[in-house]
């Protein structure tokens, strides 16, 4: 059984997560960390929890979700692993993070690419990939399917979605990759997103005021 903790990390108040299951293997989602004590937020309760990190996965590369990439490099020796339609999002940070008085410590760049489908495992765990793209070109999300929950990074909030304003964004792609992935879901199913509190695939289909 998979279990998830929730830091909420940065100016932009991004949602950082780390699954685990009884392996202790572990797998670091979007680390949003941009300052030292939040640093040692994540690096502490990890290592407290005794837990081994053997991934780093991006749902896509805004700043907000990659402040913490080159942290977790350091800590863990991991590279992030993204779709590679994200490459030129993450490429795009460093020159834009100054003009927004952001410092951020340079990504490194992943040695693997995930797919639009597929999975990605860790310990006795499994994650699928849904490719959703129209907030960000090439957003992932990442379902764990016998576990009923799904990270969703900037796709799907409470009430809510994505912005499209951002270069590479979409807006009806972004509601059409809702509609027809992810609402394909059990409604049962709970959405963990980049930003604010969780939510459900039944809440937001009776909800959301985007998609009604």
């Amino acid at each position: 059984m998979i279990k998830i903790q929730k830091f909420t990390f940065n100016p932009y108040q991004e949602n950082t997560y780390v699954l685990y299951d009884e392996t202790g293997e572990c797998v670091i989602i979007d680390p949003g960390m941009n300052n030292g004590s939040e640093q040692n937020a994540l690096d502490s309760w990890i290592k407290e929890a005794g837990l081994n990190p053997v991934l780093l996965l991006n749902t896509h590369c805004h700043i907000d979700h990659v402040f913490g990439n080159k942290f977790v490099f350091d800590q863990w020796g991991l590279k992030p692993q993204f779709h590679k339609g994200e490459l030129s999002v993450l490429q795009a940070v460093p020159a834009y993070a100054p003009q927004m008085g952001m410092y951020y410590e340079l990504s490194p760049e992943p040695e693997v690419f995930l797919g639009e489908t597929g999975k990605v495992s860790f310990g006795h765990s499994e994650l699928e990939l849904i490719f959703a793209p129209g907030h960000s070109p090439a957003h992932l999300c990442f379902y764990a399917a016998k576990d009923g929950f799904l990270i969703g990074g900037d796709v799907l909030f409470y009430a809510s979605i994505g912005r499209t304003d951002l270069p590479g964004g979409n807006h009806e792609q972004l509601i059409a990759n809702i509609r027809e992935k992810l609402f394909l879901l059990p409604d049962a199913t709970e959405v963990y997103p980049g930003h604010g509190p969780s939510t459900s695939i039944g809440f937001e289909k009776q909800n959301n005021p985007f998609l009604n």
